[in-house]
């Protein structure tokens, strides 16, 4: 089965966490890794190449293949200069994982614009511009596998998480936007709501309930989804403490009005409209 053997496969913010689960595994299933971490901290302040070059050593003492890039991805050219290093390190780009993120948390009516527009750029705009610097290669060889980390925030929502939540829920966005556009030519982009133990999760749940989701648990799957072997695209999983489900968006059969009814018949139906019973999966009307 070739899975990822020889495969090149980008992953973001692999300096420490599930980063460094991923890159860590796929190198021991025979990928080339690019390891690629700015290495600051959990606000995304500092930098530095020591969390990368660290991960790169212990694949390389593993007997796996794997490079360093300290580029940021909240910028168009430091994303152009990550999958410049993939090409000219390894020849080719076939897959990226859109991991790399910070915390700037803060109660909606306390959020300053600065930190809603600083998670956005690395989560979001990371996504995006990393993805869109490899989509290229992707299309002209007729491979690739895009995978982003969302988010149960982005999900189901959290207090204090305003701008996380949208930034992870925006990358579910685009990955079925992807999806769609790159079917044609084998491009597959999934998302994963990972569950773990890290120091971007530390203070946001009990110890008692973070020991139970170490970071390995989630990394099988992510090499799964940029595995030849996949054949899912547009599909979004939670993963976590042995745990892997599957979340979809899911429509009502609804109520049809002839003409345009008034607040009062809305009202008059808002408990049929709202009903689940009998629910599909959704789709997208327009497309």
């Amino acid at each position: 089965m070739p899975g990822v053997t020889d495969r090149v496969v980008v992953v973001t913010g692999a300096g420490g966490g599930l980063g460094r689960e991923y890159a860590m595994l796929l190198a021991r299933e025979g990928a080339l890794v690019v390891v690629n971490d700015l290495g600051g901290a959990r606000d995304g302040s500092g930098a530095g190449s020591t969390m990368a070059d660290s991960v790169v050593a212990e694949i390389r003492e593993a007997g796996g293949t794997a490079v360093a890039n300290y580029d940021s991805v909240a910028t168009e050219e430091g994303a152009a200069a990550l999958i410049k290093t993939a090409i000219d390190e390894f020849g080719a780009v076939h897959g990226v994982v859109n991991n790399a993120g910070i915390l700037r948390d803060g109660a909606f009516h306390k959020m300053s614009t600065d930190n809603w527009e600083s998670v956005q750029r690395v989560h979001l705009w990371g996504g995006y511009h990393v993805t869109r610097a490899a989509w290229p290669h992707f299309r002209e060889q007729r491979h690739g596998r895009v995978v982003v980390a969302t988010s149960t925030s982005g999900l189901y929502g959290n207090f204090g998480q305003a701008n996380y939540g949208a930034a992870k829920l925006g990358l579910v966005g685009l990955v079925n936007t992807l999806a769609v556009e790159g079917a044609k030519y084998n491009i597959l982009a999934n998302a994963v709501a990972p569950l773990a133990a890290t120091r971007m999760t530390e203070d946001i749940a009990p110890p008692e309930f973070l020991e139970k989701l170490p970071p390995a648990q989630v990394a099988p799957v992510i090499g799964y989804l940029v595995s030849d072997e996949c054949t899912d695209t547009a599909t979004v999983l939670v993963v976590g403490g042995g745990s892997v489900k599957r979340v979809a968006q899911f429509e009502s059969a609804g109520v049809y009005f002839s003409e345009p009814p008034t607040i009062d018949g809305v009202a008059e139906k808002w408990s049929e409209i709202t009903d689940l019973t009998g629910a599909t999966l959704g789709k997208n009307p327009l497309g």
